[in-house]
């Protein structure tokens, strides 16, 4: 069976740094971080005051008041980086057959908020119970792609894959496979996530997992850095728009990249920690390569998941190191998580979108906040600190890892 070619075709992106794809790259290019002091509630009591919060966006400027009240913010935010997506594809209109397109999207925790919000209002009652019969289709993971799918008519493959901070990878993932194997023409794949606020980062704080430079947030996500003590929240949905080539070629459609090669694996390790060896990550890179036959000397780019933590950041560099070889040297490597902070489960369609962008406009976006060299990390590794380099970049890998020793990473290709 011949494989068929997959594209990337339309994109979306709601960010703490830009409420659209353009506003994204740019303020990624100028090393902008989206790190404040917390909005949403009050956090002096928490040990983690700072977050990665959206930034003048109102809902009802996207949705109608009515219908927002019924989602969660998660998937409030997917379905704002859906509608740009689909008229960045170009797909308004368009005569599509609905059976052959299809939605999957990723969250790792879902609707979070929706479960405080009515947890507490049973917990400040008599004990009966009163709930909102919005509770558990507001709250589930699921009903993102299926909100996408009601507005847009598409009945093709629905579901949601939920893979902590893979989960959006392993949407893209999930999507390609269905387009090469003939089983539809066009899948919108993407992520979304809505975890700051009280429980989110209480959870988190308990686990010792963020960082609480308290005193300068916008400095705080420092992935590689010596002195980094954990990640920042961030929160947002990316949308990619994925299509068969023929199909996207015959229609006239706008491509930015190829999407040619993906690698899942598990760490069978730890819940939370890495391998320390990065197996599981050199696993998925491996995968990457050999799938899609690209030799490591064309590989220009690395979006790592780079996360800002002691462990996780040491484990993913000696896992490129182990996979590269001495062309570990010449690609570029940067976490844009330094200007996002961690999108959790939207992570990996966020930043697979900036490897996208780097690979149209061969530029690298960079890894900020760099101030002391870390000692246990290679310095001939060109780690893109401070500021964006110009490169050609014909070939861009996205990786990303999740709690539950998940790892997905996914390779792009200019066009040819």
């Amino acid at each position: 069976m011949e494989l068929r070619r997959v594209v990337v075709t339309g994109l979306g992106a709601l960010t703490p740094i830009g409420n659209d794809v353009e506003t994204y790259w740019q303020n990624l290019l100028a090393g902008k971080s989206g790190a404040a002091r917390i909005t949403r509630f009050d956090p002096e009591k928490f040990k983690t005051q700072f977050a990665c919060e959206l930034k003048d966006f109102n809902v009802n400027d996207f949705i109608d008041r009515k219908e927002a009240r019924r989602m969660d913010r998660f998937t409030q935010y997917a379905l704002v980086t859906a509608d740009q997506a689909v008229k960045d594809g170009g797909l308004e209109g368009l005569d599509l057959d609905p059976d052959r397109v299809g939605v999957i999207w990723g969250s790792g925790i879902g609707g979070l908020d929706t479960f405080l919000e009515e947890c507490l209002n049973f917990a400040k009652g008599d004990g009966t119970p009163r709930f909102s019969p919005f509770f558990i289709p507001k709250m589930i993971a699921d009903l993102a792609p299926g909100h996408i799918s009601i507005k847009y008519g598409f009945r093709g493959p629905n579901y949601s894959t939920v893979s902590a901070c893979a989960s959006s990878t392993n949407s893209l993932i999930d999507a390609f496979n269905f387009i090469r194997l003939g089983k539809v023409d066009v899948c919108l794949a993407g992520g979304s996530e809505a975890a700051v606020n009280e429980a989110g980062m209480g959870g988190f704080n308990a686990m010792h997992a963020l960082s609480t430079r308290n005193d300068s947030p916008e400095t705080a996500s420092r992935p590689f850095d010596k002195d980094r003590d954990g990640f920042v929240l961030g929160e947002g949905a990316g949308c990619i728009i994925l299509e068969d080539y023929e199909h996207a070629k015959a229609r006239g459609a706008k491509i930015y990249a190829e999407l040619i090669g993906s690698g899942i694996s598990a760490d069978a390790h730890h819940i939370t920690a890495p391998h320390p060896e990065g197996l599981g990550a050199k696993g998925v890179m491996q995968q990457v390569l050999n799938e899609s036959g690209v030799k490591p000397a064309d590989v220009d780019y690395i979006n790592v998941h780079g996360t800002s933590t002691p462990l996780g950041d040491v484990a993913e560099l000696k896992a490129i190191k182990e996979v590269f070889g001495e062309d570990a040297y010449r690609l570029n490597i940067s976490s844009t998580k330094s200007m996002t902070g961690h999108l959790l489960g939207a992570a990996g369609a966020v930043e697979a979108i900036a490897a996208i962008l780097a690979i149209q406009n061969d530029i690298i976006p960079p890894t900020i906040n760099h101030f002391t060299d870390d000692p246990e990390i290679d310095p001939k590794l060109n780690l893109t600190f401070d500021k964006a380099q110009k490169r050609e970049v014909r070939v861009a890998i996205s990786n990303t890892f999740g709690f539950g020793g998940h790892n997905a990473s996914v390779m792009f290709r200019k066009l040819s």
